[in-house]
């Protein structure tokens, strides 16, 4: 979709952007200017693998006092994106075979890191009607004597969902019964969460020392292109994740390392400031997507995105003739007919839905519905 939206804007037109899964914000300046005094200070030589001990020290104050989380220093890896952190953990945990659990849908790169681990991926699907969360019964269902890892987000991409404290102890009572079951919390939109205080499952201490916490900058922080997340685990598989880290990447950027240390010492006011302004447009955009017939849609929590069900488009046929099979074909035709670029919801593991970001101007998000709304009403 961004090779085909390039093209046309190499055409001349003007392409709304709604498939990009970053802020549209700035990088606030107090982290900008950080950033330059380390290079003017010489932090430029190789970092230690883990980060730098401020840094860790930082994240390990930020998840007391932000999520009453305990973790040392020594329990924190930082890496180059939280990419890379669960990249790290997967391949540290997972041997051949073993069947790690994803609910769907989910963040696309997941089935792929473990296939890369050599594991297998077990798949329990949620729907719109469920707000794309999953209950007990079905993680139950779902673990078998090879089950190694679930793993999941929240808040979620693509959908935004959120779970409560209390969705997440139902899960956690699941996990009791199953104590080889490790669990992969990406925590990354953290901070554009809608619905009051951020719930960590390591907040469970049945269940923490199986808990590897994913978390990082890009979202929260308008830092994407820096490159800076973090994983927090027992200091068994901190060290794994050091070792590995140490023959693949070694040390994240220093520079980066630096910035992100300024983020977590400079307060949350421009996060909440980003935060705020994500939900008048959630706000907006979900008052006109509601109101396209044949889109099902429901309110997302937190995160920056919009994931309905599209389904009832498949089958149609367009002006020219050509049939709606699938979403791929309809994200294709909403390109062409209206010049708004979204996600096929096939890449993240539900094929009913298209993947909508709302990471843009509230005039742009308005312009897009208006004209995703006549490119739907034109299908026959």
């Amino acid at each position: 979709m961004a090779k085909l939206g390039r093209e046309l804007a190499a055409k001349g037109v003007k392409v709304i952007n709604l498939s990009f899964g970053e802020p549209d914000f700035h990088t606030p300046q107090y982290i900008k200017d950080a950033a330059v005094d380390a290079m003017e200070k010489n932090f430029t030589y190789y970092s230690p693998v883990s980060g730098y001990p401020d840094l860790r020290k930082a994240i390990s104050d930020k998840l007391k006092r932000e999520n009453n989380l305990d973790f040392s220093p020594e329990q924190i890896v930082v890496s180059t994106g939280a990419k890379q952190a669960l990249a790290n953990a997967l391949l540290c945990l997972i041997n051949p075979g073993e069947e790690v659990i994803i609910p769907t849908p989910y963040w696309v790169s997941y089935s792929e890191m473990v296939k890369l681990a050599e594991g297998e991926s077990v798949f329990i699907n949620a729907t719109v009607e469920n707000n794309y969360k999953i209950t007990p019964e079905q993680l139950e269902a779902a673990i078998t004597p090879k089950t190694k890892l679930f793993m999941f987000s929240s808040p979620c991409n693509p959908t935004g969902s959120v779970y409560s404290k209390e969705e997440l102890a139902g899960l956690v009572k699941v996990f009791e019964k199953h104590p080889q079951v490790y669990i992969l919390s990406d925590e990354i939109y953290e901070h554009i969460n809608f619905v009051g205080g951020h719930a960590s499952i390591a907040e469970f201490p049945s269940v923490k020392e199986r808990v590897i916490v994913v978390n990082g900058f890009s979202k929260g922080f308008a830092m994407t292109g820096w490159r800076l997340g973090y994983l927090a685990a027992s200091k068994e598989i901190a060290a794994a994740t050091d070792k590995l880290q140490g023959q693949t990447t070694s040390g994240t950027c220093s520079i980066t390392q630096k910035a992100g240390l300024a983020a977590l010492l400079g307060g949350l006011e421009t996060v909440h400031q980003m935060r705020d302004a994500f939900l008048t447009r959630r706000d907006l955009v979900f008052g006109l997507l509601s109101q396209i017939p044949g889109v099902k849609v429901n309110l997302p929590e937190g995160a920056f995105y919009f994931f309905p069900d599209v389904s009832s488009f498949f089958g149609k046929t367009t002006e020219e003739g050509n049939v709606i099979s699938n979403a791929d074909d309809l994200c294709i035709y909403i390109l062409n007919e209206a010049h708004v670029s979204t996600v096929t919801g096939e890449a993240f593991g539900n094929p009913d839905c298209i993947r909508i970001s709302y990471a843009a101007s509230e005039e742009e998000l308005k312009d897009a519905c208006s004209k995703i709304t006549a490119a739907l009403a034109k299908l026959k």
